[in-house]
């Protein structure tokens, strides 16, 4: 048997299954469910796995479902999840970056525009609840300003697609120079006064500059889905802000217990999708394995 069959066969998902799952005795009961973003898939062996057989790996690993991103192909999106039977729940924009919607070029954001309609289109295919959006890039040559009255511009355009499909457009807080504080995003986020526009909380991305359970009870409600990663500060003062990422959950400085008890004052039952560096030196499905067990973890905290 190669190395592929083995890790795919019923013997070797069977013997990972306990460790996933296993939880310890006091663990907090919430309407949480465990997700893991798959543009984080890692490894030379992993990268030779096709869509279904990832799907079939983290599904033995304990994961209920899988963020997927609107470059990939809808009929073999849809034939994993149905294999897998994990669920959907939320889709990437893959546009967002190349093609922001606040780019002075007004050909590039229609780029960027018809990335997100499509990533809509996909999520809804999909039976996800709502997309992950990057609304604006804030560089030297878009200013903040123009890059808030750009991207409000061009999601508007965007919201009645969103409404008539019942998807959400999630924006999320990530390195892009914008939206940088709390107060800032509800603001943004009210701006389109549409229950289609909320926001998708990255706690990793947050504690770089600040406190991720503030942030969590001024969006409040806003929040759809949350991005689970680590981020260590000390790192980060040694080797440089990217660094600070390379470390494992609960080895940094976000505050799980802070940060689910946050979520649990504003009424959060949604999905915890993992986004998360990993380790060196740990094989594919027992590190799928590790990370849906510190997953647990963290939703017991």
């Amino acid at each position: 048997m190669n190395r592929r069959d083995f890790l795919l066969s019923s013997a070797a998902l069977a013997a990972l299954a306990p460790f996933a799952r296993a939880q310890p005795a006091s663990v907090k009961k919430r309407a949480l469910k465990k997700g893991f973003m798959y543009g984080t898939f890692g490894g030379p062996n992993l990268e030779k796995l096709k869509i279904a057989d990832r799907f079939t790996l983290l599904r033995a690993a304990g994961f209920d479902g899988v963020e997927v991103n609107s470059a990939m192909t809808q009929t073999e999106v849809l034939a994993a999840r149905d294999q897998s039977g994990l669920a959907i729940p939320s889709v990437v924009i893959s546009t967002h970056w190349a093609k922001p919607l606040s780019d002075p070029n007004p050909a590039t954001r229609e780029i960027g525009l018809e990335g997100l309609k499509q990533g809509l289109r996909d999520a809804k295919a999909y039976g996800a609840s709502s997309v992950l959006l990057v609304p604006a890039v804030v560089t030297k040559e878009t200013s903040y300003a123009d890059a808030y009255t750009r991207s409000v511009a061009e999601i508007a355009k965007a919201v009645p697609l969103a409404e008539s499909l019942g998807v959400v457009i999630a924006i999320e807080n990530v390195w892009n120079r914008f939206l940088l504080s709390p107060l800032e995003a509800v603001a943004y986020t009210d701006s389109f006064k549409s229950p289609m526009v909320r926001w998708h909380l990255d706690v990793g991305n947050i504690v770089n500059t600040g406190w991720p359970e503030h942030w969590i009870r001024t969006l409040g409600p806003r929040i759809v889905k949350i991005h689970v990663k680590e981020y260590s500060r000390k790192i980060r003062d040694e080797k440089g802000p990217g660094a600070g990422f390379k470390v494992d959950l609960f080895e940094g400085d976000s505050d799980w217990p802070k940060v689910l008890a946050a979520l649990d004052e504003v009424g959060y039952a949604g999905w915890m999708i993992t986004e998360q560096y990993r380790p060196p030196g740990l094989e594919d499905a027992a590190w799928l394995a590790q990370l849906s067990a510190k997953l647990d973890a963290v939703i017991a905290s």
